[in-house]
């Protein structure tokens, strides 16, 4: 849809479910994972739908794409050993690499590439809860950015690298909230009773969209970086979530 709601097109069309959209940094595809051919995989396509395309084939299930800056790479995350870990591969879905190894049943999710290339933001309730973690984009320094109690989690960078919104329920309820890169800093920016989750910054780092249960059903909406002016996007009797923006 257009950054103002308006335009909603629909891009893919099967029984089963296409999930958690990804633009690429040139805005000429979208990777996606879907369950389509039995088994949750990621998949890439044109920005118009065209030409899908199978870049996993694992029987454990691959989630959560993400694309680096460079669009060279994708990360994702994946149980298929034996727990959830986060993976990257080439766009073209060869050389998957595991990035990170931890004891068995914790997992790591929802990976989140900084602006430079260089680090990899992601979830993980590998201390027993979720929190947000930052590592090399090797895998490497692996980081615990927040310490609470509830679990933090999605988290995104800002365009320029400075910050990172997130999901909590550290307030009793899950909310956005908006961090400097080390951690630091942590504020609140919904205040509402039903769930605020999944963040995705505007290309020009003015706006947040996210997702809202505090209609009827999951909708999309947009605010200022300050938690002011949320506006509703979508108004559909089923759930719209997983926004993700696109420059162009």
């Amino acid at each position: 849809m257009n950054a103002d709601g308006s335009n909603v097109t629909r891009l893919t069309n099967h029984p089963e479910w296409d999930e958690s959209p990804a633009w690429s940094p040139d805005g000429r595809r979208i990777a996606f994972h879907s369950s389509r051919d039995g088994n949750p995989e990621i998949y890439v396509m044109n920005a118009d739908g065209s030409n899908v395309t199978r870049l996993t084939n694992h029987r454990e299930s691959d989630g959560s794409p993400a694309w680096s800056p460079d669009g060279r790479r994708i990360a994702f995350d994946s149980n298929r050993d034996r727990n959830s870990e986060i993976y990257v591969m080439n766009a073209d879905g060869s050389n998957v690499t595991r990035l990170t190894n931890h004891r068995e049943w914790d997992g790591s999710w929802s990976p989140a590439w900084s602006p430079d290339g260089r680090r990899i933001a992601f979830g993980s309730n590998r201390d027993g809860n979720w929190e947000i973690y930052v590592m090399n984009a090797d895998g490497s320094n692996v980081t615990r950015l927040t310490n609470h109690p509830e679990w933090d989690e999605s988290p995104a960078w800002s365009p320029d690298g400075r910050r990172i919104a997130f999901h909590s329920s550290r307030d009793g309820n899950p909310e956005i909230y908006v961090m400097n890169a080390d951690g630091s800093n942590v504020t609140r920016l919904t205040n509402h009773p039903e769930w605020d989750v999944s963040p995705a910054w505007s290309p020009d780092g003015r706006r947040i969209v996210f997702t809202s249960v505090r209609g009827e059903n999951g909708d999309i909406y947009v605010m200022n970086v300050d938690g002011s002016n949320v506006t509703r996007l979508t108004n559909h009797p089923e759930s719209d979530g997983s926004p993700a923006w696109t420059a162009d």
